[in-house]
């Protein structure tokens, strides 16, 4: 007859995006050496944004056309990236120096940023982040000035 084969192994569960889960082999990682947390969206496409210009002043792409094409998304999507190029350089600083969310949803979105990066004006645009910044609560800079 058989016998039973037994099989020892330690495991770890580990969290994907969505949910989704993946088991791993060997020892849990120290809590020192994971992340802390995430960087905001909005932090993300700045950063994308100034490397759009960048690739547009170095003539790599010719438009943002061009710019959808290669990134596999609408031309809107490109213009709504770029408006934030258009935001007072202070609070460009905010945003890409804003500190990671460590759990939740991101306290602030693109469309929030929208109606400030298409005035004109920095000091209104300083103004409507202010308000912005402080209806988020403490995970939002608020130095903008």
């Amino acid at each position: 007859m058989n016998s039973p084969i037994v099989y020892e192994a330690e495991l770890t569960f580990e969290r994907r995006g969505a949910g989704a889960r993946r088991v791993a082999t060997g020892e849990k990682p120290d809590e020192d050496d994971l992340p802390v947390g995430r960087l905001m969206k909005v932090t993300k496409l700045m950063a994308l944004a100034i490397r759009f210009e960048e690739l547009i002043a170095d003539g790599v792409v010719t438009d943002y056309a061009e710019l959808a094409r290669l990134s596999l998304v609408s031309r809107a999507r490109v213009s709504q990236i770029m408006n934030l190029r258009l935001l007072a350089p202070d609070i460009q600083e905010a945003i890409l120096f804003a500190p990671e969310i460590r759990k939740g949803r991101d306290p602030i979105s693109v469309r929030d940023m929208q109606p400030i990066a298409l005035t004109a004006n920095w000091k209104h645009q300083r103004d409507m982040w202010r308000e912005l910044s402080s209806r988020l609560g403490p995970n939002v800079s608020t130095d903008s000035q």
